[in-house]
C-alpha cells in the first residue's frame, strides 16, 4: 500500500490555525496580575492552584508523547497489546501513589523530589539525584521526545527531520518559556482532547480500512483472527519478544518497579500534582489521569498493530504511526497530525519546565541563596533553553540507531529506577534509613544492572530490574543498619501525614481494579 507524505492545504491550514490558537491560549492563561511579576512558586508550581481536572489531563499531556504514540504504536507493531501493559498497570500505580505518596509530598509543602531528600537524608543525596535526574531528563528523555517527532515530522509532512526538531523546540518554549507550569497545565486540556480524540478517530478508521469499509467491530474482528499472537497479554517464554515483556513479571515483576519510579517519583510527572489546591483536590486528578490510561492503548497501540495488516513491509516498527497517517481523508490528518504534534509539545513544555525547577531550585539556589524570586525565575528559563539546545544536538547521535525508541527508554531508565525506588520507598516508611543507605541503594542499582546484563543476558530486562530492586533493597538495609540512626531532622515524619480518602476517590480506585481484572481475564 503506497503512502503519501505530505500535507494539503486544509490539512496544512487547521495545523496552523491550531498552533495559533494554543500560543493565544497560553499567553492568556500566563498574564499575571501581580507588578512585580511571578515568583517561584508562581511559575514552577502554578501559585498551587490547579484543580483536579487540570491536574488530570496535564498528567496525560506530559506523559503521552512521542515516545508513547510513535514508539508504543511501533511496539504494537512488533509485540502486539502486550506493550499495552505499560499503560494499564500504571492505572493502578496512579491509585497508589494518590493514596500513600501524595499525601506526604504535599504535607511537607514539596518543590522538587530533590529537595525532599533533603529533607528526608542529606544535601548529598540531594545533590547526587539531582544532578542525575537533570541528565536522564536532558540526555533520554528530551532527545528521545525531539527525535521521535522530528521522525513523525518528516514521515507525515514531508519536513526534513533536523527542521522538524528545531520546529518542535522552538514551538514548546513559545508557549510555555513565559507562563511556567500554569501555561503548561491549562493548555494541556486542549492538548488532551485533541491527542484522545484524534487518537480514537485513527484507531476507528484503520479497523474500517482493515475490514475493507464494513465497520470498526469487524475490523477488529479480523486482526484478532489473522494476529491472535498480537493479542497474548502474557508472552510465553518462546515468544520473541519475551526479553522485553517476560510473562507474569509484567503483572508481579519489575514493571512495578518502573511504574512507581515514573508516576511516584519523577518530577515532571508528579510536579503537577504538587502544584493542587490541596490534597483531595490533587487525589481527584490522579483519578482522572488513571482513567485516561485505562483508554491510551486504544489511542496509541491498536493503530500499530491494523499497521501489520495495512503496512506489512515496513523497515522500522516505528515507522507505523506516522505511516497510518497517511491513510487520513482530507482535513482530518490535519487535526490528528495536530494531536500528535500536541503530545510532542506538551511533554516537552513539561520536561523544560521541570529540568528548569530542579536545576534552580536544588542546584543553583544553593550557590546564590539570596537572589530575587524574579532572577529565579529568569535562571530557569535559561535552564530550560539550554537544556532544549542539548538535546537538539545529541538526539540524532544517540536514537538514530534504534528501532524501537520506546524499549530502549525503559531499557536504559531501568538502570537506576531500582535504586531511586527504594531511596524513597524506604526514606518515607522506614525511620532508619541512613543517607549513606541511600547512596549506596543509587550506586547499586547501576552497578548490579549492570554486572546482571553482561553476566545474566539471557535475563529479561524487566525482572532484571526486579532482581535489582531486591538487592539494593538489602543494600540500603544492612548499610543503614551499620551506621548511626539518622537524626529527627532527617526523618520525615508521618504522624500528621493522612492517608484517610474520600469516598469518591475510593470508588474510582475499585473501578480500576475490577476493569483491570476483567481486561486481563479477556487477553490472558
Amino acid at each position: 500500500m503506497e503512502f503519501t507524505n505530505k500535507l494539503g492545504t486544509i490539512d496544512s491550514t487547521i495545523f496552523i490555525v491550531y498552533v495559533i490558537g494554543l500560543l493565544c491560549l497560553a499567553l492568556w492563561v500566563s498574564r499575571n496580575e501581580k507588578k512585580e511579576g511571578a515568583n517561584t512558586e508562581d511559575y514552577f508550581l502554578a501559585s498551587k492552584s490547579l484543580p483536579w481536572w487540570a491536574i488530570g489531563a496535564s498528567l496525560i499531556a506530559a506523559n503521552i508523547s512521542a515516545e508513547q504514540i510513535i514508539g508504543m504504536s511501533g511496539s504494537g507493531y512488533a509485540i502486539g497489546l502486550a506493550i499495552a501493559s505499560y499503560e494499564w498497570m500504571a492505572a493502578i500505580t496512579l491509585v497508589i501513589v494518590g493514596k500513600y505518596m501524595l499525601p506526604i509530598f504535599l504535607k511537607n509543602e514539596i518543590f522538587t523530589m530533590p529537595q525532599y531528600l533533603e529533607q528526608r537524608f542529606d544535601n548529598k543525596v540531594k545533590t547526587t539525584m539531582a544532578i542525575f535526574w537533570l541528565a536522564v531528563y536532558t540526555f533520554v528523555n528530551l532527545t528521545a521526545v525531539l527525535w521521535l517527532g522530528g521522525m513523525a515530522i518528516e514521515t507525515v509532512a514531508g519536513v526534513d527531520w533536523m527542521f522538524g526538531m528545531i520546529f518542535l523546540a522552538v514551538f514548546s518554549v513559545a508557549y510555555s518559556l513565559y507562563g511556567g507550569l500554569k501555561a503548561v497545565a491549562f493548555t494541556d486540556i486542549l492538548q488532551v482532547v485533541l491527542l484522545v480524540f484524534g487518537g480514537l478517530l485513527l484507531s476507528y478508521i484503520a479497523l474500517d480500512a482493515v475490514a475493507d469499509g464494513q465497520g470498526m467491530l469487524v475490523g477488529f474482528g479480523i486482526l484478532t483472527d489473522q494476529m491472535p499472537e498480537h493479542f497474548d497479554m502474557i508472552l510465553s517464554p518462546e515468544n520473541e519478544h519475551y526479553m522485553s515483556l517476560p510473562g507474569i513479571s509484567v503483572l508481579l515483576g519489575g514493571m512495578w518497579v518502573m511504574n512507581f519510579s515514573y508516576w511516584g517519583f519523577n518530577q515532571y510527572i508528579i510536579q503537577r500534582a504538587l502544584a493542587a489546591k490541596d490534597l483531595k483536590e490533587a487525589q481527584k486528578g490522579i483519578a482522572f489521569a488513571a482513567y485516561l490510561k485505562l483508554l491510551m492503548p486504544i489511542v496509541v497501540v491498536l493503530p500499530g498493530i491494523a499497521a501489520v495488516v495495512l503496512y506489512p513491509t515496513l523497515t522500522s516498527p516505528d515507522q507505523a504511526y506516522p505511516s497510518m497517517m497517511a491513510m487520513l481523508p482530507v482535513g482530518i490528518k490535519g487535526l490528528v497530525f495536530a494531536a500528535l504534534v500536541a503530545a510532542i509539545v506538551s511533554s516537552l513544555a513539561s520536561m523544560t519546565n521541570s529540568i528548569s525547577t530542579i536545576f534552580t531550585m536544588d542546584l543553583y539556589s544553593r550557590f546564590k541563596p539570596n537572589e530575587s524570586q524574579r532572577h529565579y525565575v529568569h535562571i530557569g528559563r535559561i535552564a530550560a533553553l539550554v537544556s532544549l539546545c542539548i538535546a537538539l544536538i545529541v538526539a540524532q547521535p544517540l536514537l538514530g540507531k534504534f528501532d524501537q525508541a520506546f524499549q530502549y527508554i525503559q531499557e536504559f531508565t531501568g538502570f537506576f529506577t531500582p535504586g531511586i525506588v527504594v531511596i524513597f520507598v524506604l526514606g518515607m516508611f522506614w525511620k532508619r534509613a541512613t543517607s549513606m543507605g541511600a547512596l549506596s541503594a543509587a550506586l547499586g542499582s547501576a552497578v548490579f544492572s549492570l554486572i546482571l546484563k553482561f553476566a545474566w543476558p539471557e535475563l529479561p530486562f524487566m525482572d532484571r530490574v526486579g532482581l535489582v530492586f531486591l538487592l539494593c533493597l538489602a543494600l540500603c538495609y544492612f548499610v543503614s543498619m551499620a551506621g548511626k540512626p539518622p537524626t529527627e531532622d532527617n526523618s520525615v515524619s508521618l504522624d500528621d501525614v493522612s492517608f484517610e480518602t474520600t469516598k469518591s476517590f475510593n470508588v474510582a480506585a475499585v473501578g480500576v481494579i475490577l476493569i483491570l481484572i476483567a481486561l486481563y481475564a479477556t487477553w490472558w
